[in-house]
């Protein structure tokens, strides 16, 4: 889909839910100046997903995932509710999946099984499952709001899938105060996460994916070359290759170094001889694994936010070093592979599963892509710690939930389904999504079933550790426009990927401009 496509779609889908809003009365009026807001406030990525989140990343991982392993036909009659929704005298409660994870088959598999279970546990309702694909799944629910057949609940979404219907959820606080859900077994921080500017809870803790970095071991061993750390120092910062010639701090620079002794053409010469041949390229040293849409490659620099307190647009200093980083990484070392390449035959939009790329900055989501084409997982590699930027380490999160809309006609059984999706069906579901467990309980057996996938031994302590340096502000903190933010964004996330000459520091000035524009615009 071309970038003007996707404008297109978005702007049509904004269109459809602002006027569904403004004709749905009191309810979702409020909404419709959300669904403008939507635009104004965040998965993921989210979804992407995310996972972009996405950052959707955790969406972008989805788009890239999703597009791929779910079946158009069923796509389509799921994102209907499929031509049996008939339950009977039960309570039909819709789940909408398509935001963020979700979409791929042992997800979906899990899935219809928690789905199976709860409605074979009980004769008052029925859960309906409908999985969209990723890359309509915006379109389809918005399409399905316009129209007042919005589902019961979406998710899991993150911050940045959610935010394009920011304002029609339901707030949960009354109904966990009804029902006495207890929330004191989660970090009081982690619940106020997900609280609005408004005061209302539309989430609950479900799931936490923090990043750092996936190293091959098998090439690092082929290269002799020590592998990344795997503790934090006390200030956060951590030495790689202690007591080696390769001993120094391991921040973003030292990443770089290590890059190009790993990245190799089709001769075996690395990128640090004279005599490579970066059109031969074969192995890569690091590429961002599905979190390179712009805030969220940036973040690896700093956290920061791109409005100014007096509206306008202002990119952190630290997110366009980033860009510049990386842009050097890809076109001046080739160290990191380009659009064309990651697109290729060899790496095949999926970089470090392939085994051809040595290290990938990604969250803890994609776990459920280091696999093998029967959903083994593969067994090459490990996790370090989060590099630093000038003394600090920002190793950016996402955390996923459900969600009710607002317009459900029946809140107490979506809020048991909920509560259900979030506490009996919570493990089978988190393994799936490769989520950490926001609640501590459960921590323990889901390490123990990724160990089971993973038997090499992964320091999974690492992703534990991470968490505690998370990005605040969150790189998916709401911006007026969000739609149209992220979209500017991928537009720049293509040119870096595709133009080599492209220059960073006038194209983030131009960036900015049109940033200023959109925001003023949403006002």
């Amino acid at each position: 889909m071309t970038t003007i496509d996707r404008r297109a779609h978005v702007a049509v889908a904004l269109i459809l839910v602002l006027i569904a809003a403004a004709c749905g009365g009191g309810d979702t009026a409020e909404g419709g100046d959300t669904g403008s807001e939507a635009a104004t406030s965040d998965d993921a990525a989210d979804a992407a997903a995310g996972a972009a989140e996405e950052d959707t990343e955790s969406d972008e991982a989805n788009d890239e995932a999703m597009s791929e392993e779910i079946d158009d036909d069923e796509a389509t009659e799921d994102a209907t509710g499929g031509e049996d929704s008939s339950s009977g005298d039960r309570v039909e409660i819709r789940w909408f999946v398509g935001l963020g994870s979700g979409g791929q088959p042992e997800q979906i598999a899990a899935q219809e099984e928690v789905v199976a279970e709860f409605n074979d546990s009980q004769s008052e309702i029925e859960v309906v499952l409908e999985i969209v694909e990723n890359d309509v799944a915006y379109d389809t629910l918005s399409t399905q709001i316009a129209g007042g057949n919005a589902p019961d609940i979406v998710g899991p979404v993150g911050r940045d899938g959610s935010n394009s219907y920011a304002g029609l959820y339901l707030d949960l606080e009354p109904f966990v105060e009804e029902t006495g859900v207890d929330l004191t077994r989660f970090d009081e921080e982690t619940v106020e996460n997900f609280r609005e500017e408004d005061g209302t809870l539309p989430g609950l803790p479900f799931a936490s994916f923090p990043s750092f970095i996936y190293y091959n071991t098998e090439l690092f061993d082929e290269a002799g070359l020590p592998y990344p750390p795997q503790e934090y120092g006390e200030d956060g910062t951590a030495i790689y290759g202690e007591g080696t010639e390769f001993e120094g701090t391991w921040d973003w620079d030292k990443v770089a170094e290590l890059a190009a002794f790993l990245t190799v053409d089709a001769n075996g010469v690395d990128a640090t001889d004279d005599a490579f041949d970066r059109t031969q390229t074969v192995q890569w040293g690091f590429v961002h694994q599905w979190v390179s849409l712009m805030y969220a490659q940036g973040t690896a620099f700093g956290a920061g936010y791109p409005v100014a307190d007096d509206g306008s647009a202002d990119i952190p200093d630290q997110w366009v070093d980033e860009w510049q980083w990386y842009h050097d990484l890809v076109w001046d070392v080739g160290a990191a592979p380009s659009q064309e390449q990651f697109d290729s035959d060899l790496l095949s939009g999926n970089p470090f599963s392939s085994g051809n790329v040595a290290m990938a900055n990604s969250h803890l989501w994609y776990t459920c892509c280091v696999r093998d084409e029967d959903g083994n997982g593969l067994e090459f590699f490990d996790i370090a710690v989060f590099p630093s930027h000038q003394g600090t380490v920002t190793a950016k999160m996402h955390g996923d939930t459900f969600r009710i809309f607002e317009s459900t006609e029946h809140p107490d059984e979506a809020f048991e389904v909920l509560t259900y999706l979030l506490d009996d069906a919570a493990l089978p579901l988190l393994n799936a999504y490769g989520a950490a467990p926001a609640d501590p309980a459960l921590t323990e057996a889901f390490y123990a079933d990724l160990d089971e996938t993973f038997p090499q031994g992964v320091n999974w302590q690492v992703a534990r550790d991470s968490a505690q340096f998370s990005d605040v502000p969150s790189h998916e903190q709401a911006t007026p426009a969000w739609d149209e933010y992220k979209l500017a964004m991928a537009d720049f996330e293509s040119a870096q990927l595709s133009d080599p000459d492209l220059d960073i520091a006038a194209a983030a000035g131009e960036l900015e401009a049109e940033l200023d524009g959109i925001f003023a615009a949403a006002e």
